[in-house]
């Protein structure tokens, strides 16, 4: 046996958007029709319109916008609001699959599924704690050597025990968290030189708010990865919208189920 689990959004006590819909819309901004949407899905225009509808009705702002004129005569579009509402919920559904697999892990073993429950709803102080999925694990004696892939395709290395990847079962492929100290990490306005046992990365500063002699900074490493650090002082040289870098020690990414 397998847990599964079917993933809508729901609004007032509707359903909102779930795979058919948004189905729908991917094919009315490709075709960039209504009618023609229909016809690629193999359903009648009037059960696409019903489904349309339904989503309007409980949509906080118009979905679809018509197009007059041009050579085509016109056609219909999604808005600005409709594609967010696409990516909102697909990168939801990602985390649900996500979610959903973690469980599959316990098969028909209710004791098994809850420790899986325990781990999943562990609170830890750390700000930043990443979804990532292990790339490659080499051992060296007692020290495991972990390439983790960030959500935003970013690599990184963590070293942990040898033990620590066994007792927890890592394999290639394991969905894991990156969990990182604010305090853990620094960052600098200027490149830094690559070195053993560090990691290095690039990104762009979203903000730096300094307070009590303590700077905190929120740098964007890619379109899904956002790091958090904790300056002991304030760096002036540090301005938002400016690239930026950070150095993290392997030693100092812990590794989370």
């Amino acid at each position: 046996m397998r847990i599964d689990g079917r993933f809508w959004l729901t609004k007032n006590g509707k359903n909102f958007l779930g795979p058919g819909k948004i189905e729908l819309l991917h094919m009315i901004e490709k075709t960039g029709s209504m009618n023609a949407a229909a016809k690629e899905m193999k359903m009648s225009y009037k059960a696409a319109w019903e489904r349309m509808n339904s989503m309007n009705l409980l949509a906080d702002e118009p979905i679809l916008e018509r197009q007059t004129g041009g050579k085509g005569g016109g056609g219909t579009t999604l808005t600005s609001y409709g594609k967010e509402l696409i990516k909102t919920y697909e990168r939801l559904d990602e985390l649900h699959r996500q979610f959903i697999n973690r469980f599959s892990e316990a098969g028909d073993k209710p004791e098994l599924l809850a420790n899986i429950l325990n781990r999943t709803f562990l609170t830890t102080s750390a700000r930043n704690q990443i979804p990532s999925v292990i790339a490659d694990i080499e051992l060296h004696n007692l020290r495991g050597v972990v390439s983790i892939l960030l959500s935003g395709k970013t690599k990184i290395i963590s070293t942990i025990t040898s033990k620590s990847v066994t007792n927890m079962n890592l394999q290639t492929g394991s969905d894991i968290y990156a969990i990182i100290k604010s305090s853990d990490i620094k960052i600098s306005s200027k490149p830094l030189q690559e070195s053993a046992n560090i990691n290095v990365l690039e990104g762009v500063l979203e903000s730096v708010e300094t307070r009590d002699e303590n700077t905190e900074v929120s740098l964007r490493i890619d379109e899904k990865t956002f790091l958090v650090a904790l300056l002991q002082n304030e760096d002036k040289s540090l301005h938002v919208g400016e690239k930026a870098y950070a150095s993290i020690p392997y030693n100092n990414i812990i590794v989370g189920l």
